[in-house]
């Protein structure tokens, strides 16, 4: 009796197994899916607005091979193969330093709306894009009700939410748009933009040369471009020199030195130089093809100004 009792509870256990391991396994390769969304998208808010958003052929290889894969590949073998490209290459080797496009929005977010987490956290996400939509199509007080209501969704989004700070300052809402760019600079001291968005605020509020006093030091930004360009808003310098010393360099650092060139003129109250090299940056070739939120923003500064030619 024991004997049979034996074979027919391993042979039970033996089709059980067989029934319940592909659950398993489908609900792994599920859990493993949703980290590697996660993955790609810290990956991509890690990585400099310069670089073009692609689709990571490793990546979309093995979200491809969960549909027919008959057992997960270890997470460590995926993120070797993730650095095997040459945006892994860079992500891998690069200084660990942070932008203004790290956290759109917060990974903290991210991670609550990919695995379910938090209803509020789902809902910030989704309002955060609506905001940043609605500046794309110049709807500057549109995206700050969407940007506060992500905020009053989930508080922690605000220590994140630079296109918040963006959109108070064509609003003019300097004193709230700086102490968004403040809160911001204390989660991320080495963000170049913002320390120079904080600038330009205050000296709507207060002048240039307390603006200056008041400036936010941050950490050394990768960019040649916007090294150059933190240095003039922060010690005084020459905007012509800044476009000029990138006039023959990338398409991206062309946009950038114009488009700084004018915000600097127009915390001088200059507003006749600010609209040349604003609209020059509109013209440029980054400026009418790319999708970076700046050359947007290039764009919403003119409509606000009502510029439309030079």
């Amino acid at each position: 009796m024991t004997g049979t009792f034996g074979a027919l509870s391993l042979s039970q256990t033996y089709q059980k197994s067989r029934t319940q391991l592909p659950k398993i396994l489908h609900l792994h390769q599920l859990y493993y899916y949703k980290f590697c969304i996660f993955f790609q998208f810290t990956s991509m808010a890690l990585t400099q607005h310069v670089l073009k958003p692609t689709i990571n052929p490793p990546l979309y290889s093995f979200h491809r091979s969960l549909l027919t894969s008959k057992a997960p590949l270890s997470v460590q073998t995926h993120i070797n193969s993730l650095f095997s490209t040459p945006r892994g290459h860079y992500l891998q080797n690069r200084a660990p330093t942070f932008t203004r496009r790290l956290f759109i929005p917060s990974v903290s977010g991210i991670w609550d709306a990919l695995t379910g987490g938090n209803n509020n956290s789902r809902e910030a996400v989704v309002a955060i894009r609506r905001g940043m939509l609605l500046f794309r199509q110049g709807d500057v007080v549109g995206s700050v009700a969407e940007f506060d209501k992500a905020i009053e969704l989930d508080p922690r989004q605000k220590a994140y939410l630079w296109q918040r700070g963006l959109s108070l300052y064509y609003l003019d809402r300097f004193e709230e748009g700086a102490e968004q760019f403040r809160i911001d600079v204390a989660q991320n001291p080495n963000d170049t933009e913002e320390s120079i968005w904080c600038f330009l605020c205050e000296a709507q509020l207060y002048g240039v040369d307390e603006a200056r006093n008041r400036f936010l030091e941050v950490g050394r930004d990768p960019r040649p471009v916007m090294r150059e360009a933190y240095n003039m808003f922060k010690g005084g310098g020459d905007p012509e020199k800044l476009v000029a010393a990138f006039s023959s360099g990338r398409e991206n650092e062309y946009f950038y030195a114009s488009l700084y060139a004018g915000l600097f003129y127009e915390s001088q109250k200059k507003a006749d130089a600010a609209k040349l090299h604003i609209l020059a940056a509109c013209e440029s070739p980054y400026g009418q093809r790319s999708d970076d939120y700046m050359a947007a923003l290039a764009k919403v500064h003119s409509l606000c100004r009502n510029w439309s030619s030079v």
